[in-house]
């Protein structure tokens, strides 16, 4: 990758808009859509929500659980649709929340790494082991122009029973929001690293001034989230990418419908 992924970032929303589409084959989707519970169903999803989307959309974001339930032959789908994907233009986020320490969290992260054979743009990782345990993956993220996002202030509703825990004169999410701004401080023209913020929180009670990187807004749609929330939310300039999974996905098989859902996203984000 020959530029940083923030930079990356900017330059797709600029002309893709912000739009983000989970891609997440669970057993009720899988069924809705006709294709069936299993690997050929799996694949018949995936091919359909990349034909469909991965053009004209800036942000694609598998869902890796769902792939790994099947197996070798389940990521193996995935491996290759990613290429695709990144092949049309679209960056890929490998929704993994991956966290743990030393040579395994390096391990974790070798998705961003270039000759890693399912090369994602950037991935979701969980910072609870404590902020050290995340930096090989910044280590590899900067070392291949990739991307972390990383949990601070999530939208399942009893999240704030460790978020909101104090450490010192500052609540959980605010100490994870404030290492990553730490990490694009060092680095502050690439913005790469960011951090998943719910838009169905009713008040932001973590300060983002500092962060200099972007937010990933899950909770758009069925959880009950709107383009509303990320107004009253994040303050103008805020790099926000906003989430949309089953709003989409439900639309398909039918690549039209599942294009012209999205479309009816970006235009309600762009209002």
């Amino acid at each position: 990758m020959t530029a940083p992924f923030g930079q990356r970032l900017a330059g797709a929303v600029t002309a893709r808009g912000p739009l983000c589409v989970g891609i997440d084959p669970h057993r009720e989707l899988l069924l809705a859509w006709g294709a069936g519970d299993d690997l050929d169903g799996l694949r018949r999803f995936t091919d359909g929500v990349v034909e469909a989307l991965a053009g004209s959309v800036s942000v694609l974001k598998p869902q890796m659980a769902f792939y790994e339930r099947f197996g070798a032959r389940g990521v193996a789908v995935l491996e290759e649709a990613v290429g695709h994907m990144r092949s049309a233009g679209a960056l890929v986020l490998l929704d993994a929340k991956r966290g743990d320490i030393g040579s395994t969290m390096a391990a974790y992260a070798d998705y961003l790494h270039d000759d890693h054979p399912m090369q994602v743009d950037a991935m979701t990782v969980s910072p609870y082991l404590g902020p050290d345990s995340l930096q090989p993956a910044v280590d590899t993220a900067r070392a291949h122009g990739g991307g972390l996002f990383v949990l601070a202030r999530t939208s399942n509703p009893d999240a704030g029973t460790l978020q909101h825990a104090r450490v010192g004169d500052r609540s959980v999410a605010q100490a994870v929001v404030d290492t990553v701004g730490g990490w694009n401080a060092e680095t502050p023209a690439a913005g790469s690293f960011g951090v998943v913020v719910g838009a169905t929180l009713r008040e932001l009670d973590v300060d983002l001034a500092g962060l200099g990187g972007p937010v990933l807004a899950p909770g758009l749609g069925v959880q009950g989230g709107s383009p509303a929330d990320l107004r009253r939310l994040f303050a103008e300039g805020t790099v926000v990418v906003p989430t949309v999974s089953r709003d989409v996905l439900t639309a398909g098989p039918d690549p039209a419908a599942l294009r012209a859902a999205a479309e009816r996203w970006a235009g309600a984000l762009a209002a």
